[in-house]
């Protein structure tokens, strides 16, 4: 069986390190906590669970501190977990069975990391994480912020996964400042360091900002595909931003140079279309949106919900607005086979049963 070390960084966690210990301790052989500087009761509450617990001045980077932590482990591999994540019950029997199995070969063992969800809980954004990491294998954390372990040797794409649960907000400024005090002293950004610049600068509302960042991103060509994409998405809400719709359009449709249509930019072009009351084009791209195939596997950013649920309660409003009834009622009820209890599925097959025949 293969042996593991939870390797966390927290600071001022009193709120949620409960929570997560509680559910990763019963799947680590050891647990090594970096505390960067708390003054609250995380400490107390992480002596509860280990007693190797090590002290970190906070310098501005995560992967520094990150490294510390990895550096402290003894187990064959090393898992990471923030103070606000947690393993659902699930997961925690998908972990253990995979300590189990788990091939000494592997070097990285990749999961899902599930960070939005909708009012009933159900996932409305993940992507695939570097979960377990070979320890002293040569892999190491880069990036001051958005850190990343990049993979080397076999990858295992793992069946459990890791539920991020905010209870509040963090320092919303905290990452942009870090990339501004870095170009302050002269450093040059990454290409994916670069690209989450553009995105910290979009998140901050300086639309032109994070536009020239991304065109420049995209420009340079050493992006990773999914980096590149997920650019020319950005590059179209800064343009809408800014009152450009037809540039934002073509940002949409410059990602088709990168792959094949993905059903997330087919839904943001069906958006498009749809908020002009062009229905019939909105109609062909939600539509299409359902005839792709969903690769979580792939490493970006998946909206579960633009592979079914999304497209056919669109094409319901837009079959409805083009007076085909029949259409549109058979498209709520394929939404309603995704989301039963939708709030918009419910309405609309309330408004079609008071229609007269």
């Amino acid at each position: 069986m293969a042996s593991v070390s939870l390797c966390m960084i927290v600071k001022n966690e009193e709120d949620v390190l409960e929570r997560c210990l509680e559910s990763a301790a019963g799947l680590a052989d050891e647990i090594i906590i970096v505390d960067t500087g708390s003054i609250d009761r995380t400490r107390e509450i992480a002596a509860r669970f280990t007693d190797r617990i090590f002290d970190f001045p906070w310098q501005d980077d995560f992967s520094a501190a990150r490294n510390e932590s990895f550096s402290h482990a003894s187990m064959d591999y090393c898992l990471w977990l923030d103070a606000d994540d947690l393993l659902l019950e699930e997961d925690q029997t998908a972990f253990l069975a995979l300590k189990e199995t788990l091939d000494p070969d592997v070097s990285v063992v990749m999961a899902p990391y599930r960070t939005g969800f909708d009012a009933a809980g159900r996932t409305t954004f993940s992507y695939y994480r570097e979960r377990l990491i070979k320890n002293r294998a040569g892999m190491r954390w880069t990036g001051a912020v958005h850190e990343v372990v990049t993979p080397i040797g076999k990858v295992l794409y793992a069946d459990f996964a890791v539920t991020h649960r905010k209870v509040r907000p963090s320092d919303p400024d905290r990452n942009l400042r870090i990339y501004q005090t870095q170009l302050a002293m002269g450093k040059e950004l990454e290409p994916r360091q670069q690209f989450y610049y553009g995105r910290e600068l979009y998140y901050h509302h300086r639309w032109e900002e994070a536009l020239k960042v991304f065109k420049g991103f995209l420009a340079e060509g050493r992006g990773w595909v999914e980096n590149n994409i997920d650019a020319c998405c950005h590059c179209a809400y800064c343009r809408e931003e800014l009152n450009q719709p037809d540039q934002a359009l073509e940002a949409l449709f410059h990602t088709f140079v990168y792959d094949r249509p993905r059903a997330e930019i087919c839904c943001e072009i069906g958006r498009w279309f749809f908020q002009r009351e062009q229905y019939r084009q909105a109609a062909y791209w939600y539509a299409l949106a359902l005839t792709c195939v969903r690769d979580d596997r792939r490493g970006g950013f998946v909206s579960p919900d633009c592979y079914g649920y999304l497209p056919c309660i669109q094409l319901c409003v837009c079959y409805s607005r083009l007076g085909d009834r029949k259409r549109a009622e058979a498209f709520n009820e394929l939404a309603a086979s995704f989301k039963p209890d939708s709030p918009a599925v419910l309405h609309n097959r309330a408004i079609f049963q008071s229609l007269p025949e």
